[in-house]
């Protein structure tokens, strides 16, 4: 038998005792799934520009980014659902000069007859104003933006000007229109109610435009693996630009790069809106949740329910994520929800969806991949689940590391040769074999299934033209996921004669 020392010597004549530890039977370690919050940040933030930062707490996010930020509430949100994650943000910086903040107002028309509280919410952050029958049109607006400027979470600044206030997205660009202004949320179960005689007249957030260039902050990123890439921009060219940044050429999910990834993100919309939107769509390595009318703000709604999602999918990818809640967002209130077939059809169109308990609590329904039709232009269903693509990412950095810790410094030999046990040297049938014996593994953890069916179509070949390469045909039938229970209910109103 020949034992392959990779250090101990063989013409050692000292005495007596020596150990070499070889660690490639040992290796249990899977990758770090990082998650990484991309967003513009304000002229305050510390931070610098394109280049990514590991970040540990909101405060902490708030000073590199600026308060009120998208980064700022990304990260928020982020931690309410995963608290565990290694989390970095990707800092952007905002260009003036094509892009423009958006504005809304709000105005006083009449003061309250009674003592009462102002509920105002912005961007699902509560702003609260005790006002009395004395106070003055003027003297309620110049309170009231006060208030609004004392939270330095929100995403607007407030400026008051007789009877008015005017709100400005602290972010330039067209995500500012996003944000929500609304009164009373709860309503009155919740005990919140306009005073009487108040009246509040609230213009929406438009006028923002355009969105930071995220190509060349994107580079930076180097080779560091971010598995939750969480995108606070659904515009075209920002989705462009990772789309190419995660692709199967070149890209992440290349054979040279072997990074993997996912982006994710949000719309928003009415349901005729967001399907047309999803259908623009066709990525594999991109999700987009649809929502209509939500107080929170879209880039919230992406690190709420993509933090929900991480956890589950870095413990089990292969698990499906319906019905995990998402803290941090608020519903669509109950008119403006989509009822079951638009949202069926919407995942027909590459939006994933989610449900409303009677609490308000909300729960990912169904997380899709916007991948719809193949290069053909055909349908294909083979990327729609994103668990296929985070058990993939799973299974083959499972073998990378199998084959890497095992074969790493392996003479290879064509099947048949007869060599001493022990020694350094593999053939295609021995990997062949190990690659069995993995798969196993994989089943009897729950990632993979039909052990037999792999076996029997499983190839390990010499290359032909080069002899110091293996080609291997793996053909792994991955986990499903249980989606449906479909139960026809064939009942009796009479019991049946008989036994």
């Amino acid at each position: 038998m020949t034992v392959a020392f990779a250090r101990v010597p063989n013409n050692l004549r000292t005495p007596l005792f020596y150990v070499e530890f070889d660690n490639s039977m040992a290796n249990t370690a899977t990758a770090t799934q990082r998650a990484l919050l991309i967003g513009g940040m304000l002229s305050a933030g510390t931070a610098t520009a394109g280049i990514p930062e590991r970040v540990s707490s909101p405060n902490t996010v708030g000073a590199l980014s600026g308060k009120g930020s998208l980064l700022h509430a990304m990260m928020t949100a982020y931690q309410a659902n995963d608290a565990a994650a290694e989390i970095w943000i990707l800092p952007l910086e905002e260009d003036s000069g094509s892009m423009v903040a958006a504005t809304g107002t709000i105005k006083v028309a009449s003061p309250p007859t009674d003592t009462g509280v102002i509920s105002l919410y912005i961007a699902g952050i509560r702003v609260q104003l005790t006002v009395v029958a004395t106070d003055t049109v003027a003297g309620i607006a110049a309170s009231l933006a006060t208030a609004i400027n004392a939270k330095t979470s929100l995403p607007v600044t407030a400026t008051a000007a007789t009877d008015t206030i005017t709100l400005k997205a602290k972010n330039l660009g067209s995500q500012g229109n996003s944000i929500d202004i609304r009164l009373n949320f709860e309503g009155t179960p919740g005990g919140e109610a306009t005073p009487a005689g108040l009246v509040l007249t609230i213009t929406p957030m438009t006028g923002g435009a355009g969105a930071p260039d995220i190509t060349g902050a994107l580079a930076n990123l180097q080779d560091r693996t971010f598995d939750f890439i969480v995108s606070a921009y659904e515009d075209t060219t920002s989705l462009d630009a990772l789309k190419a940044f995660l692709s199967d050429s070149g890209g992440r999910w290349s054979w040279e790069k072997q990074l993997y990834g996912h982006t994710f993100a949000t719309t928003t919309g009415t349901y005729a809106t967001l399907g047309t939107k999803g259908e623009s769509r066709n990525n594999p390595h991109e999700t987009m949740m649809g929502v209509n009318k939500s107080p929170s703000p879209p880039w919230v709604w992406s690190a709420g329910y993509t933090g929900a999602a991480a956890v589950s999918l870095r413990n089990d990818p292969g698990r499906p994520l319906q019905s995990l809640a998402i803290s941090g967002v608020l519903a669509p209130a109950l008119k403006d929800r989509f009822e079951l077939t638009e949202r069926n059809n919407l995942l027909y169109s590459g939006i994933s969806t989610f449900t409303v308990d009677d609490d308000g609590t909300v729960r990912i329904e169904n997380l899709i991949t916007t991948y719809q039709k193949n290069s053909y232009g055909d349908e294909d269903d083979s990327y729609l689940q994103v668990e296929t693509l985070f058990t993939l990412a799973f299974v083959v950095r499972f073998l990378r590391t199998q084959v890497t810790s095992r074969f790493g410094r392996m003479k290879l030999a064509a099947n048949g040769t007869r060599f001493a046990p022990g020694a350094a040297i593999v053939t295609p049938n021995i990997i062949r074999a190990d690659q069995i014996a993995q798969y196993q593994t994989l089943e009897t953890q729950g990632y993979v299934q039909d052990s037999a069916g792999f076996a029997a179509g499983l190839i390990v070949e010499q290359n032909a033209s080069n002899p110091n390469r293996v080609d291997v045909l793996w053909p792994g039938t991955l986990i499903n996921q249980l989606r449906i229970f479909a139960l026809l209910n064939q009942f009796r109103l009479q019991a049946s004669t008989g036994a």
